[in-house]
């Protein structure tokens, strides 16, 4: 997640500057995330049990979102790049909504 952040915050800079080719380059990196390892992905399907596909389907949005946010900024469609980066912020937002504090609270037992 960490990592995440990073990259939306690369965004973040890219829009402001109109570097539609940072914003490109770094899209797909939120879009194309790497999984964790098998272990930690075990735990988390445990976890998540029955909202497993709810869980599944923010990811889902949040590719897409991403990939419109890549194809925007390939194009140098700064309004496009906008609305997609809001769509990418909002599908973030959501999942943390619901999922982050049980998350949390679960596995580190902090909120």
């Amino acid at each position: 997640m960490k990592d995440l952040g990073k990259h939306m915050q690369t965004i973040t800079d890219g829009i402001s500057r109109e570097d539609w080719a940072l914003v490109e380059k770094t899209a797909p990196l939120i879009g194309e995330h790497p999984q964790p390892p098998i272990m930690e992905k075990t735990r988390i399907i445990g976890f998540m049990g029955s909202k497993m596909g709810k869980f599944k389907a923010y990811d889902g949005e949040t590719h897409e979102a991403a990939h419109a946010l890549a194809q925007a900024a390939k194009n140098g469609d700064g309004r496009a790049v906008i609305n997609a980066f809001q769509a990418l912020q909002t599908s973030c937002y959501n999942c943390h909504q619901e999922f982050r504090k049980p998350f949390v609270k679960h596995f580190y037992g902090t909120q």
